[in-house]
């Protein structure tokens, strides 16, 4: 199977999840960056960074746009919990644009801009969690694959009530509880990503981070920096 027949197959398997899945496809696990990774960054040992989370938590996300705010309950998902948390507490989400922003649906996030960070932490992939709330209007998901135990880093916040979601495996892990308004107003002018829509490639992103993004989107809006302020 060559890779463009690899990456329709996975489109079609992702139709039932309206396009929620992580297209991994056939994405290089390294940058052209010939500097290489940063051999410093913690972030490139996904393992030394694991930790249970907190049984309720807040994470405060400044972005270009303003302030937001996402309340974790880890007994909803514990899984997604604390992988959420500790992306967060070690700043993953630092620099991250909303790549994906379908007005009507949901707001996608999650591919860190660093390609080489993205690489390591596709391979360390969490448990799926039973679905135990629903995919309302400002309740953050972890995105999947159509396969099981397939969450990463990817996470998506409903901008509407996405109720279809529950039964296909989507679990929230916590909800919006300031700042609805910003992430109402996050760039979703590019709509759907390629190749069904004008958006980013999520095998570019994964390939090149956020030079692909700033280059060739330059409206997307991103998350300045995301804290723990609570738990």
């Amino acid at each position: 199977m060559t890779c463009s027949d690899a990456f329709a197959a996975r489109v079609r398997l992702a139709a039932p999840f309206l396009g929620l899945a992580l297209l991994w496809g056939c994405a290089s696990d390294a940058s052209d960056d010939t500097e290489g990774p940063d051999v410093t960054n913690p972030l490139m040992r996904p393992a030394e960074l694991a930790e249970t989370a907190p049984d309720m938590y807040r994470a405060r996300f400044q972005t270009n746009e303003g302030v937001f705010v996402v309340e974790v309950h880890r007994a909803w998902a514990p899984n997604g919990a604390d992988r959420f948390y500790v992306l967060v507490k070690n700043g993953y989400f630092d620099g991250v644009r909303f790549f994906r922003v379908i007005e009507g649906f949901m707001a996608q996030f999650g591919i860190n801009g660093d390609p080489y960070v993205t690489a390591v932490w596709r391979n360390y992939a969490i448990p799926d969690d039973p679905v135990t709330q629903s995919n309302l209007r400002g309740y953050l998901t972890f995105a999947a694959t159509s396969l099981p135990n397939s969450r990463t880093t990817q996470v998506f916040i409903n901008l509407v009530d996405n109720t279809n979601l529950d039964g296909m495996g989507f679990a929230p892990v916590g909800q919006v509880v300031e700042g609805m308004d910003i992430v109402d107003n996050i760039y979703s002018g590019y709509g759907e990503g390629a190749p069904q829509g004008n958006g980013p490639l999520q095998q570019n992103i994964q390939a090149s981070g956020n030079a692909y993004l700033t280059e060739n989107f330059p409206e997307l809006d991103y998350v300045e920096q995301a804290t723990i302020v609570g738990g």
